[in-house]
């Protein structure tokens, strides 16, 4: 199982446009960057591909990384940074299966699925296959299980994807706050990586409207707001998973310059062999 990390930033991306924050001047100058997010995950026992969510920033991405086009994809949610790079498959698939949560979302009325297929309908080349959160499925030769966490106001989904003939394990956090429910928790467990959202560091919670939730024991929050993890409650959630090897991803430009690119935060183009 070969990762590739294409987007490693939120919403915005790191270095932001129109930016001249401390932290995006440090990315310009380093020459890194933190794309819109998404996962490239290869099986080269079957030469075959996976993609997790479609960054905005999909065709950029396949051709600075060049990793193989995906024979099938995986949509954790709707938002437009995990979602609206999927046009970018009109006139480059023939073909491509995509894998969405069939759980209806209160908010919405419909699933993840029905909302992918619904907006996506002018795409004749993706076929749209409604999964059963918690129940793994076979794609690209990988176990796959969408676990559900929590992001509102809309339904979201973590992604756990397994090798059944070498063992390895890939865990996605998917966007979420530190209240992971405890069957998403037992999915998620003893990866080889992990990609936990940690979006800031926890001291930045002050900054944020309705501050911090979650708090440790020593009072530090473990989620920024209500919808991402912090920093610190993305380790602590890693600690609980038993991760072999954490990297932080969905990071935003907020984090201090001298702060942003210390480990275990990861930047777009890393690759791990599990």
């Amino acid at each position: 199982m070969r990762v590739t990390l294409l987007g490693t930033g939120d919403t915005t991306g790191t270095p932001t446009v129109g930016c001249d924050c401390d932290t995006c001047e440090t990315a310009r100058e380093r020459e890194v960057e933190r794309t819109r997010f998404s996962v490239h995950v290869e099986n080269e026992r079957t030469e075959e591909s996976l993609l997790i969510d479609f960054s905005p920033d999909f065709r950029y991405q396949f051709l600075r990384d060049d990793v193989p086009l995906p024979d099938a994809a995986i949509v954790t949610h709707i938002h437009f940074d995990h979602l609206d790079g999927l046009g970018n498959v009109f006139r480059v698939f023939d073909s491509l299966d995509v894998y969405a949560a069939n759980e209806t979302d209160p908010k919405t009325d419909k699933s993840v699925a029905e909302t992918v297929r619904a907006d996506y309908h002018y795409l004749e080349s993706i076929d749209v296959h409604p999964t059963t959160p918690l129940e793994s499925v076979r794609v690209c030769g990988f176990d796959v299980t969408l676990v559900p966490v929590e992001h509102p106001p809309l339904l979201c989904y973590g992604v756990a994807i397994e090798d059944p003939k070498t063992g390895a394990k890939l865990s996605l956090s998917g966007d979420t706050s530190y209240n992971v429910p405890a069957d998403s928790r037992e999915a998620l467990a003893d990866p080889d990586l992990l990609l936990a959202d940690g979006i800031v560091p926890a001291h930045l919670c002050e900054y944020h409207p309705i501050g911090g939730r979650h708090e440790n024991d020593a009072g530090v929050p473990r989620t920024f707001g209500t919808k991402h993890m912090t920093r610190e409650g993305a380790l602590e959630l890693a600690d609980e998973l038993n991760a072999e090897r954490t990297r932080l991803v969905h990071l935003a430009h907020y984090y201090p310059a001298d702060e942003a690119f210390e480990e275990p935060l990861a930047i777009d183009g890393e690759q791990y062999v599990l």
